[in-house]
């Protein structure tokens, strides 16, 4: 029982538990690997999230941690994300109103807002939110706000300052900025960019971002830059985070409420594209439930200790992957160094120039940016593509909380496009007597006198009146006079609704006024009992209920007499695993 309740609430420390010695090597070698990049991004993070340079290595110990212990990935590295931070930028700057103090509690709130959302969704096992926002509407979303973040640091890497905050209006801006150019900032840009690319082409196992980062804090110390307007990290506070209360008004709490909700959906959607992709290749699962719950107790973790909202790092993830990391050790470890350096080793960071942040963020960013994916799906998919550009656009143009709430609807509506309008089928019976879809191919036939129908969605209410107009719809279209219809009840009866059996019972009396007997085939046990709690009659002038297909054919009338005339071939009853639909070849 105890292991049970370990397995369930602390599979990482399951894991951990039945570690092997012989991947302490290759663990400690990933987790140094990880520390070397995540060091410089998650500075530039909190550069990019508007707080202190520590706080961004705030965000990773402690979440880092936890994550070791309550998530399921062996591989995955949580810490700052590009996405994430942008969110965050967004909502919480225009509430701060230009006071640091302020704006630092109310990214803390929000992120512990999340870590709240994460665990609700996770206690109601919404960990199909991972399938939520469909791919297309994920590569619209983070190309825009990959976009949005080079734009943004356009300013930082020339040594400016944007007057605006929007998009749009930053471009229109930025020409006459190009004349008051800080060209020793920009300098530092240019030697930052070309020791990160040197090193990324030439020495590509080395740690190219912290390289960077480092000859450029050491360029600015060296020669004192600092005297002609070099703007770098500063002096920051090192040591124990220590917490503190938040102290703005009730009305600001409010405004994160729903942005800290769209940004939970963000984050988890995006970290467990990450942890699948990374469990498959390592032949293992993971619960989409405990990732939700791992991911909301991290993220309360790092406000706890003074940090930002947190996601999957995709980077990091595959650093550590490409270093042989075998278990959630390498968190831990690469925690522990972090957290040395934030307690003991912090003050070189003053040094670091914010136009060499800058350009890692540029470079992260353009990692991000997959335009041609967006492109490519022109001709795979439209209307894939429509929902990749519309996300994409609205970012740019009304903004990244705006266009995450549009990603967010744009998959609600996808889904129920396709429950309420879904595909259908018409079915009839080939050669060889095999119950087929009627697909103008030739190779099955309609039985004449009987319509066999399929609804390809599971009948709700707010589907069940457009199924009733196909359903007599398709009594009429046919050429021939339509005695007996049969509905494949499995694809389509799946659960009780009253509102679906107040209409099972209008279409009833519509084709017992035409001369057309209904037919149910499958689930018949369980649709005796809806029929009833559902006031629908059932049997003689009623609906018909048959255990299956091929048994509702059988037993039609119709079909006898057609094969009697030779019309159609004698049925064949075949091995099928599905309920209610033995016997039936689906094409299509």
């Amino acid at each position: 029982m105890k292991s049970i309740s370990i397995t369930s609430w602390l599979p990482g420390l399951y894991q951990l538990k039945h570690y092997q010695r012989e991947w302490l090597v290759d663990d400690a070698r990933a987790a140094l690997s990880v520390v070397a990049v995540a060091l410089p991004v998650a500075i530039a993070y909190a550069q990019l999230t508007g707080v202190s340079a520590i706080v961004g290595l705030y965000s990773c110990v402690l979440p880092m941690i936890v994550y070791a212990v309550f998530g399921t990935s062996r591989q995955l590295i949580v810490g700052p994300d590009a996405a994430t931070c942008a969110v965050i930028a967004a909502v919480v700057s225009p509430l701060a109103a230009g006071d640091p103090a302020k704006h630092w509690q109310l990214v803390m709130t929000m992120t512990a807002m999340t870590g709240g959302w994460c665990i609700l969704a996770s206690r109601f096992k919404l960990g199909v939110f991972a399938d939520f926002l469909s791919r297309p509407i994920l590569l619209g979303l983070l190309n825009g706000v990959a976009l949005t973040i080079v734009v943004g640091q356009f300013a930082k890497v020339l040594g400016l300052k944007f007057e605006n905050q929007d998009l749009l209006e930053r471009l229109y801006e930025a020409p006459r900025l190009l004349l008051d150019i800080h060209w020793q900032t920009l300098l530092i840009s240019l030697m930052t960019a070309a020791t990160y690319l040197g090193i990324k082409r030439y020495r590509p196992a080395l740690p190219s971002a912290m390289i960077a980062i480092i000859v450029a804090g050491g360029f600015v110390w060296a020669l004192n830059l600092e005297q002609y307007d070099v703007r770098v990290v500063g002096v920051i506070q090192g040591g124990l985070p220590v917490f503190q209360t938040p102290a703005f008004n009730l009305g600001d709490a409010r405004e994160l409420v729903m942005p800290a909700l769209n940004l939970a959906v963000v984050s988890f959607v995006s970290m467990m594209l990450t942890a699948r992709s990374f469990a498959a290749k390592n032949g293992y699962d993971i619960d989409a439930d405990k990732e939700f719950r791992a991911l909301g107790v991290a993220n309360i973790a790092s406000a706890f200790s003074q940090g930002f909202a947190i996601s999957g790092a995709d980077s990091r993830t595959a650093v550590n992957d490409a270093n042989g990391g075998k278990s959630q050790l390498v968190s831990i470890l690469a925690a522990l160094i972090i957290a040395l350096i934030a307690i003991f080793i912090y003050e070189p960071l003053q040094y670091i120039p914010t136009a060499a942040l800058g350009v890692v963020l540029i470079v992260a960013s353009i990692s991000l940016l997959d335009l041609k994916g967006v492109w490519a799906l022109r001709k795979r998919d439209k209307d894939a593509f429509y929902l990749a550009t519309i996300t994409l656009v609205a970012v740019l143009v009304i903004g990244v909380i705006p266009g995450i709430t549009l990603a967010v609807l744009l998959g609600l509506f996808q889904f129920l496009r396709v429950v309420m309008r879904p595909s259908e089928q018409i079915l009839g019976l080939d050669d060889k007597g095999t119950i087929r879809t009627l697909d103008g191919s030739g190779k099955s036939k309609p039985i004449p006198g009987l319509l066999i129908y399929r609804f390809n969605s599971p009948l709700t209410y707010f589907n069940a009146p457009y199924f009733k107009r196909r359903v007599l719809d398709n009594s009429e279209i046919t050429d021939q006079h339509i005695d007996c219809i049969i509905i494949d009840a499995v694809a389509s009866f799946t659960h009780l609704d009253l509102s679906v059996m107040a209409t099972l019972a209008d279409i009833q009396t519509v084709l017992k006024k035409r001369g057309i007997r209904l037919i149910l085939a499958g689930r018949k046990r369980s649709l005796r009992q809806w029929c009833e709690l559902g006031g629908v009659a059932v049997g003689d002038g009623g609906v018909v209920l048959r255990a299956d297909l091929y048994l509702a054919i059988k037993l039609s009338g119709v079909y006898q007499q057609a094969v009697e005339e030779g019309q159609v071939p004698e049925v064949k009853k075949q091995d099928d695993e599905r309920e209610g639909t033995k016997g039936v070849t689906d094409i299509a």
